[in-house]
């Protein structure tokens, strides 16, 4: 059955149609089966198998009632991108003839080769046993793929022995880490109402669109996702006349269908606009449970790279595709909530809720930056190495704006002062009520990695690429660690609001230095920092040991979250990945330096020489400067080209024989990357001085200025 095309239809007809959410589930599923489900989802009961058996046949009427003739369970493996394995509905009677069956033990597990994914040492090739089990805090959905429906069912995927393998596993502990440490807070302030605390997430995806076609003659962005040569034309984005400009009618009618898509998997895309580079976009979502957040926008990247190519574009994902221009981040905004609908991160206009809000404000405070190495090493990638601190995105240094309102109350309650705003009264938390905060309290500062942004944080370190998970697993872990020590302190106190009162202002006192509203851009700010004692990791392999630190590792597995083996698992599969994208990125770029610009150059050199030759067997008495001089840069620029390829070459192949895993990608970081920089310094240089027919791939003008 070909899927239905939605794009005539109107939003609340398509929205969710493609999606086994909570609208769905009330549909298919008796009220009672129903209300059972929902109580596994709030973490109240277990899933039993007779459940499961009436919510897959369930899932399986709906699903093929759509078209649907296949299932599977879809997973984060540690590859950063999702994996699935077909399976039929279709089950043979004995006369010739099958039946659509789904069973409950289907739905709750799977059993995927784990030996193929990377483990990090959890798994040898010949241990292959790997189950998936169902997250039911995920809707099932369907995808599309060649025009067949596939149901896909959001899973976690675990070892034989339980180790995680996956993104999802650590988003699930951690949640219910911090869930259980926030619920110790609330009960010691007298709440009765909430049982449960959920956090949530929105990411703005930042994306980059070019003409297929420009796409499929670059090797290195089809194998790396980045441009390892190219030249800025003369103008890049320095008019600031494309951001938030008007969208062009290409990409419009792709952002269109990349809506109607999104909205029929239920993933509610809510703005959309020009970014600053050329052909830069971003897309932002309204908030869900980080659960839900980190399978929509591994959904929505997916979703974008296949709406992209139906138009004749290609989505860039890469956080630097294009040197000399802004890169892509995503902006992930983290709360924390309950179930009965509260904000934790808001302020609020009563004493009570002011104390919950500086309370959990401090928690988060000193988790960031007491754990402020593991926060930058959880935003950390090859592609991240070239943006973050490019005057362009937050530094490497992890600091918190939180504006100049909020900042004054923070630093009135660490010195013992009154309060501004509330004529000279002190402040007491609990007793006294803030001055009114209103929800855009602060401007807005796009240099700060960590800013407060009314109700929310704004981590906006991200990568582009990468999975929202690991920045959340981190932040839900660090925060449940604070609020377990004040809770630890509050459930002894017998003056609990004295007790918030010292705790935060101990916590604002102490935590003071990762404060900043200042430009984060600025070389000022470095110094500074330094001054501070603030951490400055800036690479990817000098963050990464972060995780696998005592202090770190204690505090994983107090809550946990991931043990020491797992840890260490998930560095050593991020350092080798991180160098194998860095020895394809250097092997690339000997191949387009070797097979395609040093034969371009040399054939325009030799069309240079022979038209000297031909004025000179001409009787020609001189020949002109101008072309004697190109002709000497071109020879000068192809013989740097070929000597520093040779260079990459052999560095290459010496760091590629070190075995130390971490001794290696440290290598390719300061030995190959190095190197790398000096041999684009050679390509670059040569492009502008042959002629474009010769030129052999697109440019940077085709790719950033031209789109048909």
């Amino acid at each position: 059955m070909r899927i239905i095309d939605y794009t005539n239809a109107s939003v609340e007809d398509i929205y969710g149609s493609l999606s086994f959410n909570d609208k769905t589930m009330r549909e298919w599923l008796p009220k009672s089966i129903y209300k059972e489900v929902k109580a596994v989802q709030f973490g109240e009961q277990e899933l039993t198998l007779e459940v499961a058996e009436v919510v897959a046949s369930a899932m399986k009427d709906w699903a093929t009632q759509k078209g649907a003739t296949h299932y599977t369970h879809w997973f984060q493996p540690l590859t950063g991108l999702t994996a699935e394995k077909h399976d039929s509905f279709i089950s043979p009677v004995g006369d010739g003839t099958v039946i659509m069956e789904f069973s409950g033990k289907e739905l709750i597990q799977g059993e995927p080769d784990a030996s193929s994914f990377p483990s990090g040492g959890l798994r040898a090739t010949f241990e292959a046993r790997g189950y998936t089990a169902w997250d039911t805090t995920s809707p099932a959905f369907l995808k599309e793929q060649g025009g067949d429906l596939t149901l896909c069912i959001p899973t976690a995927f675990v070892s034989y022995t339980t180790e995680a393998l996956d993104k999802k596993v650590p988003v699930l502990r951690s949640g219910e880490a911090l869930s259980k440490q926030a619920m110790r807070i609330l009960k010691v302030m007298g709440n009765t109402t909430t049982k449960r605390i959920v956090t949530t997430a929105g990411p703005e995806q930042e994306y980059f669109l070019i003409d297929k076609d420009y796409y499929d003659e670059r090797p290195d962005l089809q194998l790396t996702g980045r441009t390892v040569f190219g030249k800025l034309p003369a103008k890049g984005q320095e008019l600031d006349d494309h951001y938030f400009g008007a969208i062009k009618e290409k990409v419009a009618g792709f952002m269109k269908e990349l809506n109607f898509e999104l909205w029929k998997l239920g993933i509610s895309a809510k703005t959309q606009h020009n970014e600053v580079a050329p052909h830069q976009y971003e897309i932002a979502p309204i908030y869900a449970a980080t659960s839900v957040a980190v399978d929509s926008n591994q959904l929505v990247m997916e979703t974008m790279k296949k709406v992209a190519t139906r138009h004749g574009l290609a989505a860039l994902l890469h956080e630097k595709p294009f040197a000399g221009v802004n890169g892509s981040g995503k902006h992930n905004n983290w709360s924390i909530g309950t179930d009965d609908g509260q904000n934790l991160l808001e302020p609020g206009d009563d004493p009570r809720s002011n104390a919950r809000f500086l309370l959990f404000l401090a928690a988060t405070i000193k988790a960031v930056d007491t754990y402020a190495p593991i926060l930058r090493a959880s935003a950390s990638n090859a592609g991240n190495d070239h943006r973050l601190g490019a005057n362009e995105a937050p530094p490497a240094i992890i600091s918190i704006f939180l504006g100049d309102q909020l900042t004054e109350i923070v630093e009135a309650i660490a010195a013992g002062k009154p309060v501004p705003g509330r004529s000279g009264e002190k402040m007491e938390i609990g007793v006294t009520t803030l001055p009114k905060l209103p929800m855009d309290m602060t401007d807005r500062n796009r240099t700060s990695p960590f800013a407060f942004t009314g109700n929310k944080f704004e981590f906006r370190m991200v990568a582009s690429s990468q999975s929202i998970a690991g920045p959340n697993v981190v932040l839900n872990t660090t925060v449940a660690e604070v609020l377990s020590v004040f809770a630890d302190r509050l459930e002894k106190a017998s003056d609990v609001n004295a007790e918030i009162q010292a705790i935060c202002k101990e916590t604002f006192n102490e935590c003071k230095k990762v404060i900043f509203n200042g430009n984060g851009y600025s070389e000022e700010w470095v110094a500074e920092a330094e001054k501070r004692g603030l951490p400055n990791i800036t690479a990817t392999v000098y963050a990464l040991p972060e995780y696998i630190k005592p202090d770190s590792v204690a505090i994983f597995e107090k809550h946990k979250v991931l043990s020491k083996k797992e840890l260490e698992s998930r560095v050593s599969v991020y350092m080798e990945k991180y160098s194998m994208q860095i020895n394809i990125e250097a092997s690339m770029m000997v191949e387009i330096a070797n097979k395609m610009i040093f034969p371009a150059g040399n054939e325009y050199a030799a069309d240079l020489a022979a038209g000297i030759n031909g004025l000179k067997s001409a009787g020609a008495k001189t020949v002109p400067t101008a072309q004697l001089e190109v002709l000497e840069d071109v020879v000068n620029a192809l013989n740097c080209l070929k000597d520093e390829s040779d260079k990459l070459k052999d560095v290459l192949e010496a760091v590629n024989a070190i075995e130390d895993e971490t001794e290696q990608a440290v290598a390719f970081k300061e030995r190959v990357f190095t190197q790398m920089a000096v041999l684009r310094e050679c390509g670059d240089d040569l492009e502008p001085i042959i002629g474009r027919d010769y030129w052999p791939l697109p440019t940077y003008e085709d790719m950033l200025f031209r789109m048909g």
